[in-house]
């Protein structure tokens, strides 16, 4: 899907995020389920979706016919960063039909020695007509993956570095801010856990908004529940 058309999509519009990885419940070692998910999402009238991983992608794709985001979760030595962490990530995610490629574009330490503005940019070179999304955490990263040839920046990672702060809802303000002074897309992201936060996200004058755990990590949302039982004097 060429970028223009696939922004129009998503504009206004809740991305739903379908996700599993190793670990957790959801995730099948030999066939993903992920599609179904993903078949569920577009049913409540997702325009686009995000997974994790190169099966999934393939799959959601054939199921749905909607846009993906595609991103490779995977831990290497010397990279605090995680989300499609190297070049031969991208390069699988391209190969799968991934319709934006998302990366770790935080400060973080890359065992490369790269700064995430370098890594940008070498993905631009190998893959101009690319639409990339960048994951950041607070607002010098998005400027400076703006700034560095992304097309797209979510609020993702908010929360998630050592350097940002843990909130128990979505970083609406890092929101506000990045929406009102990049001339490009963002994407709010991140603690997304109720539908009346998602209205509130999307006041925050981002472009789309991006829900995952709330939706489809049913461990997650059963943990939630078990906590505010046991919070409001219910049986442990």
């Amino acid at each position: 899907m060429k970028k223009q058309e696939l922004l129009e999509a998503i504009k206004g519009q809740m991305i739903i995020s379908c996700q599993a990885i190793p670990g957790e419940p959801l995730y099948v070692e030999k066939e993903s389920v992920m599609y179904l998910m993903a078949r569920a999402a577009k049913m409540a009238g997702t325009p686009a979706i995000r997974t994790s991983g190169i099966r999934d992608v393939i799959a959601i794709k054939q199921e749905t016919g909607l846009p993906v985001i595609g991103l490779v979760k995977i831990q290497y030595p010397g990279y605090e960063g995680y989300i499609t962490p190297t070049m031969k990530e991208v390069d699988e995610l391209v190969a799968a039909g991934s319709d934006v490629v998302a990366l770790d574009c935080t400060a973080r330490k890359r065992g490369d020695g790269k700064t995430a503005g370098e890594f940008i940019r070498e993905v631009r070179a190998a893959y101009p007509e690319a639409i990339l999304m960048a994951d950041i955490s607070n607002y010098e990263e998005g400027i400076t993956a703006w700034k560095c040839g992304v097309d797209i920046v979510g609020t993702t990672m908010s929360g998630y570095t050592d350097y940002t702060p843990k909130l128990d809802q979505p970083d609406y303000e890092l929101m506000r801010r990045l929406a009102q002074d990049l001339p490009i897309p963002v994407i709010g992201e991140g603690k997304i856990h109720a539908p009346e936060q998602a209205v509130e996200a999307l006041k925050t004058g981002v472009w789309a908004i991006v829900v995952g755990g709330a939706i489809t990590r049913p461990l997650e949302i059963a943990n939630r529940f078990m906590a505010a039982i046991q919070a409001g004097g219910g049986r442990p």
